[in-house]
């Protein structure tokens, strides 16, 4: 029986939990600050410590190892998007009732008014 009763409430998940989602959505903004600036100050000292050792395969290493850190930035940076589609694309297809714009919203803009008080459509 409770079980149905988790199904019920099912469609006002988002209102609920607005909360959670918009502390995802603050941790993904800071996020999205600190990681270019880690990278810069990695990436620098990288290439600070290899030139300063004279060796080309230390500043090649220091180029492999920022470009491994640049593509785990992006990724960082595209699967909050990748995953918002891959909601709505499911959700189009199930047919499902549950609007998942606050939850989105709040994830992608935690500040917004649609995070706080709903998506109007």
């Amino acid at each position: 029986m409770s079980g149905l009763m988790f199904l019920m409430d099912f469609e006002n998940f988002c209102a609920e939990t607005t909360t959670i989602w918009s502390v995802v959505g603050w941790i993904l903004t800071i996020f999205k600050i600190a990681i270019p600036i880690l990278l810069i100050i990695f990436g620098s000292l990288d290439f600070g410590k290899a030139v300063v050792a004279q060796d080309d395969k230390e500043i090649k290493n220091a180029g492999k190892k920022l470009g491994i850190r640049a593509a785990a930035a992006i990724i960082i940076f595209i699967l909050p998007s990748i995953i918002v589609m891959v909601i709505n694309w499911a959700l189009e297809i199930s047919k499902t009732e549950m609007d998942w714009c606050q939850c989105t919203k709040c994830v992608s803009s935690p500040g917004s008014a649609e995070c706080q008080n709903g998506c109007n459509d």
